[in-house]
């Protein structure tokens, strides 16, 4: 027992000793602290300063297009979308908005008075929707489908990055308003596709929209089918306000959706019923043969009687509008 008592106490003296003569290794100081509170305090005052000058933003009061007067905008880039149809992207000076109004177009011409006109020489003027959010900022685009037998489109698809074009606007078409139908359906064909998607854009994005949308849009092939992505990803988004059914005339080997013209079949399945009265709307923009069979022919800028499927499932001229 003494010789274990004696074992320890020399164990104890000898560690004793060891800590006494040891000095301990100084840590290193870390300069980590001072690293994010820097970056902290950087990074606060570029908060300050962007936040204090977008309060000082001047707001943007009103459109740089004018309705009484055509003006030039600089093409900015052309996106290929598939094999007859582009993106086109317009610079708007000063970083500035379009600011259209929902629904609305820019009607188009040539900056060359001499490069575009019809056979009895006067400028060949067309409507365009843009598909670009009428608040984005620097700048604004138009899809544009070519046709063959169509003069302006095939002109502007000739345009170079850096080349105008002449625009005057906006042309006003239907005050849509927040709410105001419990059921819309857009039947659309083509690019058509343009007016009916500025429509679908703005209303989904208001917070307060209980309005559900029902669109039916048919085209030739399945590789004709325009916006595409964007119109998948907006029914992914808004599930229970949105519903795509797309058809084509000439189905491919995997094409599983509906096949043909939209009939009388398709709009009794998808579209809420004329009984509805003032709370379904109905939107109708594509070539104009299927507007006519669906809605009727328009009347150049008027809308024209109602006529077509809609008419023969009751749909009033109230309830219906033709792009």
């Amino acid at each position: 027992m003494s010789f274990l008592r004696a074992a320890v106490s020399r164990s104890i003296l000898v560690g004793t000793r060891r800590y006494a003569s040891t000095t301990p290794a100084a840590k290193k100081s870390s300069n980590i602290p001072l690293f994010f509170l820097t970056g902290g305090v950087v990074g606060l005052a570029t908060y300050i300063y962007l936040d204090r000058a977008r309060k000082h933003e001047p707001i943007q009061e009103k459109s740089p297009f004018d309705p009484q007067n055509f003006v030039d905008f600089k093409l900015k880039k052309i996106i290929p979308y598939n094999h007859n149809t582009s993106t086109f992207v317009f610079e708007i000076p000063n970083n500035e908005a379009s600011l259209l109004p929902v629904a609305s177009c820019l009607v188009v011409k040539a900056s060359d008075p001499e490069a575009l006109k019809d056979a009895k020489g006067k400028p060949v003027i067309r409507p365009y929707t843009p598909i670009s959010s009428p608040d984005h900022k620097g700048d604004f685009s138009l899809l544009i489908k070519k046709y063959e037998t169509g003069n302006a489109s095939k002109y502007i698809h000739e345009l170079k990055e850096g080349d105008t074009l002449s625009f005057k606007g906006p042309i006003a078409k239907f005050p849509y308003k927040a709410n105001e139908f419990d059921e819309v359906a857009l039947i659309g064909g083509g690019s058509g596709i343009t007016p009916l998607y500025q429509v679908l854009t703005h209303a989904l994005s208001d917070k307060t929209n209980k309005t559900k949308f029902k669109l039916l849009f048919s085209n030739v092939t399945e590789q004709d089918i325009l916006l595409r992505e964007d119109l998948d990803a907006l029914q992914k988004k808004y599930p229970d306000n949105l519903d795509v059914v797309y058809l084509v005339d000439k189905p491919g080997s995997n094409w599983t959706g509906p096949s043909g013209f939209i009939n009388t079949d398709i709009i009794k399945k998808h579209v809420a019923p004329a009984s509805l009265g003032d709370k379904v709307k109905v939107f109708v923009c594509g070539p104009p043969g299927q507007v006519a069979a669906v809605a009727g022919k328009k009347a150049g800028m008027k809308q024209g009687e109602i006529g077509g499927i809609l008419k023969e499932l009751g749909y009033t001229e109230d309830q219906v509008y033709k792009f």
